[in-house]
């Protein structure tokens, strides 16, 4: 007799979740709610942080990843954990045959980057790397009125974050985090999805610190060339010795110009400054694991592909390249928009 309920398990994806931090919770939200998806199990930085998720969210607890990637009731490897170990979890989730989304960066070393991508075509399974800020409102907005600048020639994006006192949490540990630019490789990734083919980098970075492990305060500045002949300014700090908030997104062109503050946005032009609507933040992480099931099950093209993701990854090594020797760094690869 035809069972329903049992043909609908037989068609969802199965998915172990890495992480149960604030990007894993929406991901498994969003699995739960998806009839496409059956969220099997999670495991998380701690044994104590894994059992509060599993039992919130009714699944099942495990010790470590490597014991989640072996599993063979799961189809789909979502990590949404720590910087530094996104490389070796989604190695081990593709060797082992699983599909992959990983949340930016696909991991702190370009080679390594390569290699996974190289791994995924091999073994036929989709890697996904997600790069939420393609999908915010802030994005579109820059993209539907781009065009009304006419020529860009110079580009400021600051995301300043004061903290004090710091947390001591991952995302102010060396290791765990990586150098700032490929920790928050979003604030590259943004321009080279809009402006295409970087020339040259320059970089100075500083890091504030008491201990070798974490940091109080990290302060970064990157200067990119772009092959089009703009110049674009990227300033990323946080922690202790930063004073006044600032998330700011400046696009100057011939004709006029785009500036977002907050998500507060105008174009300016001569004789008049005209408001644009930019749409709020929520329900991001959903959508990006929606279109992961699209794809999975219907072959609809994602958003973002890994050639692009470590295009901009090769980018932020040139700036902490160009930070840890004061050189100007020259970029060689093509960004593969295909």
């Amino acid at each position: 007799m035809y069972n329903p309920e049992a043909a609908l398990e037989q068609a969802r994806v199965r998915v172990g979740l890495v992480g149960t931090g604030y990007a894993a919770k929406f991901r498994a939200k969003t699995l739960l709610d998806d009839q496409r998806s059956h969220l099997v199990a999670v495991v998380g930085h701690t044994p104590e942080k894994t059992e509060i998720f599993a039992k919130e969210y009714q699944i099942e607890a495990l010790s470590s990843w490597q014991e989640l990637i072996e599993r063979e009731d799961i189809d789909l490897v979502v990590i949404s954990t720590i910087n530094r170990d996104h490389g070796a979890i989604a190695r081990a989730a593709l060797t082992n045959g699983k599909h992959v989304i990983v949340e930016y960066p696909l991991a702190l070393d370009v080679v390594e980057a390569e290699e996974l991508i190289a791994l995924a075509k091999t073994q036929q399974k989709l890697l996904h790397v997600e790069h939420l800020e393609l999908l915010g409102g802030l994005h579109q907005a820059l993209k539907q009125n781009l065009a009304k600048v006419g020529q860009v020639f110079y580009v400021r994006y600051s995301t300043i974050n004061p903290q004090n006192p710091a947390p001591r949490k991952w995302t102010y540990n060396h290791e765990m985090f990586g150098f700032p630019l490929i920790g928050a490789l979003s604030r590259l990734h943004r321009l080279t999805d809009l402006f295409g083919k970087v020339l040259t980098v320059n970089c100075h970075q500083r890091y504030w610190e008491i201990e070798p492990e974490y940091y109080q305060t990290c302060f970064c500045i990157s200067q990119l060339y772009f092959k089009s002949g703009l110049l674009a300014q990227v300033v990323y700090g946080k922690g202790e010795t930063i004073w006044q908030s600032e998330r700011k997104f400046e696009v100057h062109g011939e004709k006029g110009g785009l500036i977002f503050d907050g998500d507060t946005g105008l174009f300016i032009q001569p004789g008049e400054t005209i408001p644009i609507e930019v749409s709020p933040r929520q329900g991001l992480f959903a959508k990006d694991t929606s279109m992961v099931l699209d794809h999975l099950f219907d072959g609809t093209p994602l958003y973002v592909t890994p050639e692009e993701s470590l295009y901009t990854l090769k980018v932020a090594d040139a700036a902490q390249t160009a930070a840890h020797t004061g050189l100007t760094m020259f970029m060689k690869d093509t960004l593969d928009k295909s």
